[in-house]
């Protein structure tokens, strides 16, 4: 007879972990299902100062290794596996997967968001050679070259400062005509010589052979194509979209309440159904940060540990 668990967490990213640590403080039999790696989006961030009580230099790849290596300290399982179905009504929740099927008393559900795409010409068949959304993992590749990026929020303007590490100069790429990022972050890409901007505009059509060696704007108000190439001893372009994000909610959208694919919940992170939970970047909130997913996950994890007690009262 398959084990059935108290919980099962869908995903490892902070909200994920967060949540595993608090099950497993609490003596619950516990399983984190997690498709990839963990840590989701914050391993692509090279430094994190706005989550308390990092370390100095801290990245989200090391923020995200001590958590799972706190996580594994209460004997919360851990598998690797995609899932494919899910069945959340009734005292007992069903997860299959691609590997094995899973069963518990209660879900929460925190599989995150992944890269929106600009959905221009050239987008597919130039991604990962020269197209990129993780600044973190390319950035070094473009050293000493000429970079582009799309976006106006605070992780295109954070990366944009980032990539100035190694890129010789990057172009932000805006449709509005000023950034949506906060004023800190703001503040620090007016005072990088290295940035520039193009405002009111979005990449129209990326070309190249083998690798980007041009990227057409349009003005987003006129109409006007304008051509990018690059400095002809560079020869080619490195382009990184940030453009917002899309969440992993597809296996959960004919059951649970959603808004434009955002799980909907109370502030105790509870679905419509009963004993399904969810927290993180997958849910409707109104700010997307490690501090507030964790908090998502030590909540959920409490309510879903409730909720047991009182199905077994």
């Amino acid at each position: 007879m398959e084990k059935q668990y108290d919980v099962i967490i869908i995903g490892a990213g902070p909200a994920g972990l967060a949540a595993g640590l608090y099950a497993g403080r609490a003596r619950l039999s516990t399983l984190i299902i997690e498709r990839e790696k963990d840590g989701g989006q914050i391993v692509q961030t090279a430094e994190i100062d706005n989550y308390p009580g990092a370390l100095p230099e801290e990245s989200g790849s090391s923020l995200v290794s001590r958590m799972a290596d706190q996580v594994q300290r209460f004997s919360v399982e851990r598998v690797t596996d995609g899932v494919v179905s899910v069945q959340l009504s009734g005292t007992e929740k069903t997860i299959v997967c691609q590997k094995n099927t899973y069963r518990a008393k209660a879900v929460i559900v925190a599989a995150g968001a992944s890269p929106a795409k600009i959905g221009c010409p050239g987008e597919e068949e130039f991604a990962g050679r020269g197209v990129s959304y993780c600044a973190t993992c390319d950035g070094p590749f473009f050293t000493g070259l000429e970079v582009i990026v799309a976006g106006g929020g605070d992780a295109a303007v954070e990366e944009a400062v980032y990539l100035t590490r190694f890129a010789r100069k990057v172009t932000v790429v805006h449709r509005r005509d000023q950034l949506r990022a906060a004023k800190s972050i703001t503040e620090r890409a007016f005072a990088n010589e290295k940035i520039t901007f193009v405002w009111n505009s979005v990449i129209d059509e990326i070309q190249g052979e083998g690798l980007i060696n041009e990227i057409r704007i349009r003005n987003v108000i006129t109409g006007e194509v304008t051509s990018m190439t690059p400095d002809p001893q560079d020869g080619v372009f490195g382009l990184f979209v940030f453009v917002g994000y899309r969440p992993q909610s597809g296996p959960f959208l004919e059951q649970l309440s959603h808004e434009n694919g955002y799980l909907l919940t109370d502030e105790s992170m509870r679905t419509n159904l009963p004993g399904v939970f969810a927290a993180g970047d997958i849910r409707k909130k109104s700010l997307r940060q490690v501090v507030t997913a964790v908090a998502d996950g030590a909540i959920a994890a409490v309510e879903a540990g409730k909720y047991i007690e009182e199905c077994q009262s």
